[in-house]
This record gives C-alpha cells, structure tokens and sequence, in this order.
C-alpha cells in the first residue's frame, strides 16, 4: 500500500485538493468498516498526502453518519503522522467574520451519538486530552495562514470549538449559551477525529473555516444553506492555498508531537489480558506497544 505522513480530512465544500498531482484512489479496509470515500492519495509540493471528502465526494453523509473511526484507522494504515482538518463552522464572536480563519486550541463536546475511541472490547485506555490539537503542528498551520495574506481572511489563532451533534443548526438559546462560555466557533465533526487521532498517535489540527455568524447575531439573518454554500466555495478556494503551504513548511521540518507516543502510560489493561480478538482488531495501534 502506499504511504503518506502527511494526512488531509477535507469538510463542507472542500471535496478534492486541485493541486493534487500524480493521483491515485486508494480503497481501505478497516476494521471499524469504510471509510467516507476512497482516500486520494497525490502529491503536494513534492510530498505524498493522503485526502479524504470527510462527507464523501458527493456530501452523502450528514456530521452524525460519518465512519469516524474508519477515517482515522485508514489514515493511520498508510502511515499518516499528521493529520490536518479543514472544516466549516459557524462563528460565536463578532470579531470572527465570514471568510476568516480560526486555528483552534481547544473543543468542547456537545455531541450525542458519536463513538470517539477504538477501544472497549476488553481493553481500557485513557488518553491525555487537556491540550487536544497538537500545538506543534497548529503553529505550522497558523503561520502557513499567516504568510500568505489571504484577502478578505483574518487569522485568529487559538479558540474553542463547539463540536455539536447537528444535522440541524443552533437554537438562538444554545447559540447564546455557547458565547457565555466563551466558545469561538461551532461545528459538527472535529472532536471525534481529535480524540480518535490521538488515540492513533497522530498530531491533529484544525483550519475552521468560517461561513457565517451562526444565529446569535442580531444584525444578521439567520443561518441559510445558500448563505453557507456561498462562503463554502471562497473558503474552499483558500483552504487548498493554506493546506498547500502548510504541507510544503510540515515537509521541511516535521515536528516530534506529544501525539506520536499518547498511547504510552494511556493502555490501563495488561496487554497479555486483552482478548485475541480485540489484539488483533486493534494490532495497527497497538503493535509498538506489544
């Protein structure tokens, strides 16, 4: 199979990477089913990346269906040790407008029906997660954004992420309460592939890509698919400019992530207790520590 250190989760709008070249559809098997889509595995700035449509090529799966797990297990079956997620939110701070670009530093979860860990089965861990997004790799990604000053995008490094359960938009009651908590920006698909990711040991960060001011915003109407799309598609466009100069500075310095070894003092089942099955299920993330 071929591999890939560099990984590309692309959200609402961003379903290819048009720089891609020398392209190939790679079909995973995982032991948590398929992943969203084929992965697309090219090369950028002369480095392989693996791109997954995180909601597949046709967006066929709502925030609630995506094969989460699948997604994370096939990026780490071809090798990939960072895993940058472009990803479309809604904005909780007048100072965060349409268009601008968040680099968040921190999630907080209010999600219902997701399954964010590969283990169970007869083996417990429990992973570090104070700090969720590697920060190592989150400076690369905010310094890329930086460089290349986007018209329109203003860059606001660090901020929490609402992860919401979705399909259906914010209340404007639930709108507000998030603000009182001093929350950043709102989605519905970034805290599963954090803590899977890190399960994984894969340093992970997120480019949020804001479309609109969700609903709190008294001056703005509220949230419309055509106002999102609108945004989706000039977010979309900046995002393979970021993700492109992201890729070529992660090349030229790959930083060690305190994500690379979070499995290490995590794994609290004695390994020779774990039933065969759930070993052999999980050997891709447990086999340096066997």
């Amino acid at each position: 199979m071929v591999e890939a250190k560099i990984g590309i989760i692309g959200g609402s709008g961003l379903y290819k990477m048009e720089a891609l070249k020398d392209v190939q559809e790679v079909q995973v098997d995982t032991p948590f089913g398929a992943p969203s889509d084929a992965l697309i595995v090219g090369t950028l700035e002369g480095t392989t990346v693996a791109f997954l449509a995180r909601h597949g090529r046709n967006h066929h799966l709502s925030p609630s269906e995506l094969p989460f797990r699948a997604n994370i297990h096939a990026m780490k079956q071809l090798g990939v040790e960072y895993l940058i997620s472009a990803s479309a939110v809604g904005s909780l701070k007048e100072e965060v407008k349409p268009l601008d670009m968040v680099v968040p530093d921190q999630f907080i979860d209010r999600t219902k029906n997701r399954i964010s860990t590969f283990f169970g089965e007869g083996i417990v861990a429990h992973i570090a997660f104070a700090d969720p997004i590697c920060h190592k790799l989150a400076g690369i990604l905010a310094d890329a954004v930086a460089s290349l000053n986007l018209p329109d995008v203003t860059l606001h490094r660090g901020g929490t992420y609402v992860c919401m359960e979705g399909p259906a938009f914010s209340t404007k009651a639930e709108s507000h309460l998030y603000r009182s908590w001093g929350a950043t920006i709102i989605g519905m698909t970034n805290l599963p592939e954090a803590k899977l990711a890190r399960e994984a040991e894969i340093a992970y960060a997120t480019l949020a890509l804001a479309t609109d001011y969700d609903c709190w915003h008294p001056d703005h109407d509220s949230v419309t698919v055509e106002m999102v799309i609108a945004n989706l598609l000039r977010n979309a466009t900046n995002a393979q400019k970021v993700i492109q100069e992201t890729v070529r500075r992660l090349a030229e310095n790959p930083p060690v992530s305190d994500a690379h070894s979070a499995l290490k003092y995590a794994i609290l089942t004695q390994l020779d207790k774990v039933p065969a099955a759930t070993k052999e299920k999980l050997g891709l993330l447990l086999k340096k520590y066997l």
